[in-house]
């Protein structure tokens, strides 16, 4: 096992009692052990490695059960090459917005006896810290049922969500990312330092990819979005905030194997924290377009159905906001967070192929739903 997870492995009697602690037993012998590197197709700027360890653990009585560990070994992102490029003077605060240690303390919290009904958290068998900039988190596996979400799973995240935003029981909680002003902080981070410089560019914008992808009317109507962020940054100032998981796409609401109930396992609570109401329903709508697994004509439909059941989700929690309110506010994160940054920037160091192109377009086109999304909804102040 040290030979594939390094630090983050664990001596025999200290899995032994993990094992007991999944299978619900007093204590195990191990009959056999393995350990692997667990594929993953999305990199992430905190963690430093996910690996599967697994075997079989022979009970008191003599029976042979099968266990499984997911171990995630997440890292402060100083250690990333990607690092070296953010300029001197904004380090502290790049390395403040994307905080290293916010998912160890939500797995060492109590977070899982707190959630709302039909939301659950792998159950977190270890955490411990592998050194001072990294940590590694064993948990048990979860049985995921790979399923293309509908719409009526979309709205049911999107129930869900809400009532995880308003409910008194998390809210203490939320304190674990506290930010305050989040969407001040990014704006004065990442969209200053890499985003207007980048949009306002017009060199950057003869790159193959974006003048095959992007269309310039779309590009002027994301400057001028920009020319107006004073104004949008002072609207969000004045918005209701909640508690909210912080990366809530489809990616990260797992389905249980044979589930029937609407439920989901939340992971990666990297962002977790207090956010303004709505923040989640920006990657819970467009995670997924993003990534180019879901085409940006689908995001009207969704809008449509996701608004509603979260504010649903926040009266089921005793939260009464009027829908307007948590629209606009969504839609301005969307737009912040997501809409200003549309361009690919993880693509233009590749060749300018198909995939490329057809992803920047369907980026193009979330943009273009952000702006005329913006445009049509009724300003909180």
């Amino acid at each position: 096992m040290k030979d594939v997870l390094g630090a983050a492995a664990v001596e025999d009697e200290v899995l032994a009692g993990m094992v007991a602690a999944q299978l619900g037993v007093s204590e195990v012998q191990l009959a056999s052990v393995a350990a692997e590197v667990a594929p993953y197709d999305l990199d992430a700027l905190t963690t430093a490695g996910r690996y599967w360890v697994h075997g079989t653990a022979t009970t008191p009585d003599g029976t042979p059960l099968p266990y499984r560990f997911f171990v995630k070994v997440v890292q402060s992102w100083e250690r990333s090459p990607v690092f070296q490029m953010v300029p001197e003077a904004m380090r502290a605060e790049a390395l403040a917005m994307i905080p290293w240690d916010r998912e160890p303390a939500v797995y060492r919290s109590v977070l899982g006896d707190r959630l709302p009904e039909g939301l659950t958290m792998p159950a977190a068998r270890r955490v411990a810290d592998v050194d001072d900039m990294s940590a590694a988190v064993w948990l048990d596996a979860v049985d995921v049922q790979l399923v293309r979400w509908d719409e009526p799973r979309f709205a049911r995240a999107a129930h869900l969500l809400g009532r995880l935003a308003a409910s008194q029981r998390v809210a203490p909680l939320g304190a674990i990312g506290e930010t305050p002003q989040l969407h001040r902080r990014y704006a004065a981070g990442r969209v200053a330092g890499q985003v207007l410089p980048a949009l306002h560019d017009d060199d950057f914008w003869r790159h193959p990819v974006l003048a095959a992808g992007f269309d310039p009317a779309v590009r002027d109507g994301l400057r001028d979005a920009a020319a107006r962020l004073p104004g949008l940054l002072a609207e969000l100032d004045t918005a209701p905030l909640g508690t909210s998981h912080g990366d809530a796409c489809p990616r990260n609401l797992l389905v249980r194997q044979g589930c029937l109930d609407g439920s989901f396992v939340l992971i990666d609570f990297g962002f977790w924290g207090r956010a303004p109401l709505g923040f989640d329903l920006s990657q819970l709508l467009l995670g997924e377009v993003q990534t180019g697994e879901r085409s940006a004509a689908e995001l009207a439909g969704l809008e449509a159905v996701v608004v509603p059941a979260y504010v649903a989700g926040l009266a089921a929690e005793g939260a009464d906001v009027d829908l307007a309110v948590v629209q606009r506010t969504h839609v301005l994160l969307a737009l912040i967070f997501n809409g200003l940054s549309a361009m690919p920037f993880e693509l233009l160091g590749g060749p300018p192929d198909d995939e490329a192109v057809r992803v920047t377009r369907e980026r193009c086109e979330m943009a273009s739903f952000l702006l005329d999304l913006e445009a049509t909804t009724k300003p909180l102040v």
